[in-house]
């Protein structure tokens, strides 16, 4: 069976207690080889996650990072500071980080750099707004996007990238785009992640208001990878019920 990444992004929305509790009951859950999990953590809670869950069975990566690989950026986290923890992966180039703390390509690029220099694994997400939907210029964005996210890195090294698409429409709103628009888009993805990088596979997941009533249908399509989950992630019962709808 393929493998699939199940993905969690916590954002902002847990505290000490919470964590506690995820990771006592994601440490009892069964075995799922065919299954790669991993938790995007806040910054104060990283390290711990790090040293309490089993970075074989799930990896722990952070939200955000740097753009500038060290000095002085007083609140700022750098490639560097990930690695010496033992950060896995980080997300970049998440639409909240786009829209409202106005990132744009080239400081995403530099980060992809300072993280793949670091050995982390970036997770570069990608999407297109509601008005560019409604204009029919989704596959333009995304192919904007991909092209300047990534110019100049060495494809070689861009090996170990993952990327999800997260129409930024459906980005917890209970909204998802239909399973011919995902298939269509992440077809897409893969096909211009080819042309900049040639014979190279790159794992790319689905994203926005991924749930456990709706996650089955979307993790059955060929071309998704598996699935970068908001809200639901905080909720390990339903975190691991994702992860089941692999098998179904």
């Amino acid at each position: 069976m393929k493998k699939k990444y199940i993905f969690g992004n916590w954002k902002m929305s847990v505290d000490s207690a919470l964590i506690h509790g995820f990771v006592a009951k994601f440490a009892q859950r069964r075995d799922l080889p065919n299954i790669e999990f991993g938790l995007a953590v806040p910054f104060v809670y990283l390290d711990n996650v790090v040293c309490s869950i089993d970075s074989s069975n799930c990896l722990i990566g952070a939200q955000n990072v740097c753009e500038y690989q060290k000095g002085a950026y007083t609140g700022e986290i750098s490639a560097e500071m990930l690695a010496d923890i033992g950060a896995k992966f980080c997300l970049v180039g998440h639409s909240e980080r786009r829209h409202i703390f106005n990132e744009s390509n080239l400081s995403i690029n530099h980060k992809i750099i300072n993280l793949l220099d670091k050995d982390i694994i970036p997770l570069l997400c990608i999407g297109e707004t509601l008005q560019e939907y409604e204009q029919c210029t989704t596959k333009a964005v995304l192919a904007k996007q991909l092209e300047e996210c990534l110019q100049g890195i060495d494809a070689d090294k861009l090996k170990r990238l993952m990327v999800a698409y997260e129409p930024v429409w459906a980005i917890g709103t209970g909204k998802t785009a239909t399973t011919k628009e995902i298939a269509d888009c992440v077809d897409f993805t893969k096909d211009t992640l080819h042309s900049i990088l040639g014979d190279v596979q790159i794992p790319v997941l689905y994203g926005g208001s991924v749930n456990d009533k709706n996650a089955g249908e979307i993790l059955s399509i060929d071309v998704v990878d598996g699935a970068l989950i908001g809200g639901a992630s905080l909720d390990v019962d339903k975190f691991l019920a994702i992860a089941d709808k692999v098998l179904d």
